[in-house]
């Protein structure tokens, strides 16, 4: 099997190799090697019965998807940042109306300020939109859950959202593996007929029935965490990759610190475990897959036995602290250990393994805050406020406690 050193071209072959009907895609979309790869593809004559469709804005992509999948055929999309939420009224749509779209996330920053770099900001921006979101640790798991998403998509008649960072999707990856078009095929059954929905089936999704069209979201979501395992371990056996799934443990037997995280930074997390662990400390991962549905039950038998849980999360709720802290403390609710939230990464920021050092230290003496905001700079925020007082009579005093700026 030939191995790519460009993990976007390997993606664009992986979603030809699924044989969609429709690609449709913003000029200004995420990865756009992956969109240029297909073009290529099609162009090469590879994309059998595959319309490949430039729009004028991301908006105008999702409802192309929505009107292709309506109508019946297997589409595939991809969005980022601004965009995704700009289309953010129709991401709705596609969830409501239960269409099998699998979604291609750069996960990006949104500004203001502009920001070009990835954190978890867009896709967590969908959490409740009622698609399925998987994040994928590695390039090579970025190949894999797409084919996984398709087959998970028309299974549950339910979109899918594959949460990709940039960074591992650069020029240069280590090399990857293409899943064969015979084990595509294998694993892939052709997306059967569907057809366009009759008068009969939009009264039965009307405004009178909202309500049950919402829990219908919910239903397939809880659904999907049985049968999210279930592909993943179907696709073991079809192409011998561990791809997918729910989450995965990393030394969470004895572990009495358990760090959350997903994505990429996880291998970084790893990494600094093994080194903790060498000089005897007690500490283990959880890498996260699967965050829309969450595995509340397999994560909570991960964290029992835990003194403490740090979650480490690229995303912000404003005002609140951690979103993905918020699916953890539900998991382990009634259970006695400490629990922080950790928000880092924001904009790009590299998540280095020295701070990661000090951060699981500081946590395994329970001396962090419930948030922190690793390698904040405080004199910037300092600053900013102390800036914004002047200009502002009416408020006394706006400079951080020193509890804030942490």
């Amino acid at each position: 099997m030939q191995k790519r050193s460009d993990a976007c071209h390997a993606v664009a072959e992986t979603i030809a190799r699924c044989r969609p009907e429709l690609i449709c895609a913003h000029s200004d979309a995420a990865h756009a090697r992956i969109r240029d790869g297909l073009g290529k593809l099609e162009n090469a004559g590879k994309l059998a019965r595959c319309e490949f469709v430039n729009v004028e804005s991301d908006f105008a992509a999702m409802s192309v998807a929505i009107g292709a999948s309506a109508a019946g055929a297997r589409t595939y999309m991809l969005a980022t940042s601004q965009g995704l939420m700009f289309m953010a009224e129709a991401v709705h749509n596609a969830a409501g109306l239960g269409l099998p779209i699998v979604m291609t996330i750069g996960s990006f920053a949104a500004g203001a300020p502009v920001n070009t770099w990835n954190d978890d900001t867009d896709g967590m921006s969908m959490r409740d939109a009622g698609w399925i979101q998987l994040y994928a640790e590695t390039g090579q798991e970025a190949l894999d859950l797409h084919v996984q998403a398709f087959r998970l998509a028309e299974a549950l008649s339910c979109p899918v959202m594959v949460c990709v960072d940039g960074t591992m999707l650069a020029p240069g990856s280590d090399g990857i593996e293409p899943p064969t078009q015979a084990q595509v095929d294998a694993y892939l059954p052709p997306f059967g007929s569907r057809r366009a929905r009759g008068a009969r089936d939009a009264v039965s999704g009307g405004a009178a029935n909202f309500m049950e069209m919402r829990y219908l979201a919910h239903h397939k979501q809880l659904r999907a965490l049985s049968v999210i395992p279930r592909l993943a371990a179907e696709f073991l056996a079809q192409t011998g990759r561990s791809s997918g799934g729910l989450l995965r443990t990393y030394f969470t037997d004895d572990a009495e610190t358990i760090v959350v995280a997903m994505g990429a930074v996880n291998a970084t997390v790893r990494e600094v475990i093994d080194e903790l662990r060498a000089e005897g400390a007690l500490i283990g991962s959880v890498s996260l897959c699967s965050f829309r549905p969450f595995p509340m039950g397999v994560l909570r038998d991960a964290l029992q036995h835990a003194k403490r849980v740090v979650v480490l999360e690229r995303s912000l709720a404003v005002g609140l602290g951690g979103i993905l802290s918020d699916g953890v403390s539900k998991s382990v609710s009634g259970i006695a250990l400490n629990a922080y939230t950790v928000i880092a990464g924001l904009g790009g920021r590299t998540i280095g393994k020295a701070s990661l050092r000090q951060l699981f230290a500081d946590a395994a003496r329970d001396e962090l805050e419930h948030i922190t905001f690793l390698d904040l700079n405080a004199e910037v925020v300092a600053g900013q406020l102390e800036r914004e007082a002047r200009n502002c009579s009416t408020v006394p005093d706006l400079r951080p406690s020193a509890d804030a700026a942490r």
